[in-house]
Parts: C-alpha cells; sequence; structure tokens
C-alpha cells in the first residue's frame, strides 16, 4: 500500500502512544498525551523507532485498496493477520509465533485506525483539506 509520510507518521506515533498507554502509565493513571509531552526526544525516537520497526513492514506490505476521497484506508482483521505472519518468520516457536501475530496485528490496526481521512484521490498531494 502506498502511504504518504505524513500518514505513516500519524500512524507510528498513534501506535507508540498505545504501547505507553499499554505499560506503567495506565497504572498510574498519566494522561498518555502528557506524558508524551513530558519525554525528551531521544525517548521518543527510541519508543518510535521500535515501534516503526515492527509496523511499517506490515503497512508496505498491506495490498493496495481504493481509497475513496474522505475515508481512510482500511483492511479487515484477516487481511492484517496474513500479511503479518508472512513477515513475521518461521524461526520463532508455533505459540510465540501466533502470540507475535496477534499483538503485531493489533499494533498495526491501532496504526490503520489513527491514519487521517484521505482528500486527495491519487494520494500524492495533501492529505487534509485545504
Amino acid at each position: 500500500m502506498r502511504f504518504t509520510e505524513h500518514e505513516l507518521t500519524l500512524a507510528v506515533t498513534a501506535a507508540a502512544k498505545s504501547v505507553m498507554a499499554r505499560k506503567k502509565y495506565r497504572k498510574r493513571g498519566v494522561d498518555i498525551d502528557t506524558a508524551w509531552d513530558s519525554m525528551d526526544r531521544y525517548q521518543r525516537f527510541m519508543l518510535l523507532d521500535a515501534v516503526g520497526s515492527q509496523i511499517l513492514p506490515v503497512l508496505v506490505a498491506l495490498p493496495d485498496v481504493e481509497v475513496a476521497p474522505g475515508t481512510r484506508p482500511s483492511y479487515s482483521t484477516k487481511q492484517v493477520e496474513e500479511t503479518v505472519a508472512g513477515l513475521v518468520g518461521d524461526d520463532l516457536g508455533k505459540l510465540r509465533r501466533q502470540v507475535t501475530v496477534k499483538a503485531r496485528s493489533a499494533l498495526v490496526q491501532t496504526a490503520l485506525a489513527n491514519i487521517p481521512p484521505r482528500f486527495d484521490p491519487d494520494a500524492l498531494g495533501p492529505t487534509h483539506e485545504p
């Protein structure tokens, strides 16, 4: 699938924030955006790098779909899981592979849900209304 740089940035950032929400911040009741803003640039980079290395190959490998103006690309859970499973590899044990596919699929679905609607039918121009 072809995504713009802006779309990928928003997707990876949203996925990284969801990873933060699952960790220590949820237990303490801290707002994720506040915690994100309190991180220094290096801490954000490290989190974005780790999450991006997991989901960017999947986002790029997803099949091309038609995206109507004003909507965002959408994929079924099965499509995402098949794409993730094809990229995970067979060097993991059966149980670890299943857990990895499920977890990474959920992370990719979170990223896809946070991609902004497209307003340029060719997706080569701005992804927002002028």
